[in-house]
């Protein structure tokens, strides 16, 4: 259903117009199962490390790695204001237990973690790096996978109706 979704969106005359007018080159914006499943993989990758700028990173891989740019955005997203705590906190909290660190007791206040980010940094980067890698992968195999299968159903489908 997405995938077909997206690539009716992306024929669309106004996105043509959008390409030619800014001169954006098309596979930044291309919604083939690759450049879908790239996207997904970089921006959630880059959505599980605690930094500033998370869209801006995604923007900076773009000479490197065709992706779908928009869903690469997109995908940063995951951390917003509202799921930042909780996800830094189970990272902070995983990173320890891979560590084998004692967990300090955390209050969920701007003061406390400017004041404690030197004893917390180590543990929170390894249990973000933890999730990056298996959320990124998992989300990458998904969209693949996904993916295929809904092509073999249309391609089933429209054999199956052809047949008849």
């Amino acid at each position: 259903m997405i995938r077909k979704t997206l690539k009716k969106t992306s024929k669309h005359e106004k996105i043509k117009d959008f390409i030619k007018k800014y001169n954006i080159p098309p596979e930044f914006l291309s919604t083939n199962r690759k450049m879908v499943s790239r996207a997904v993989f970089l921006g959630i990758f880059i959505a599980f490390i605690p930094m500033p700028f998370q869209m801006l990173a995604v923007l900076a891989f773009m000479p490197f790695f065709r992706f779908n740019v928009p869903i690469g955005l997109a995908m940063c997203w995951i951390t917003n204001p509202f799921t930042m705590p909780p996800m830094y906190y189970i990272e902070y909290l995983t990173g320890s237990f891979l560590l084998g660190t004692e967990v300090a007791p955390v209050e969920m206040s701007m003061e406390w973690f400017s004041e404690n980010l030197d004893t917390i940094f180590v543990q929170l980067y390894v249990g973000a790096s933890f999730y990056s890698v298996v959320g990124s992968l998992s989300a990458y195999w998904a969209v693949n996978h996904f993916w295929k299968h809904s092509v073999h159903k249309d391609k089933n489908l429209h054999y199956t109706e052809r047949k008849n």
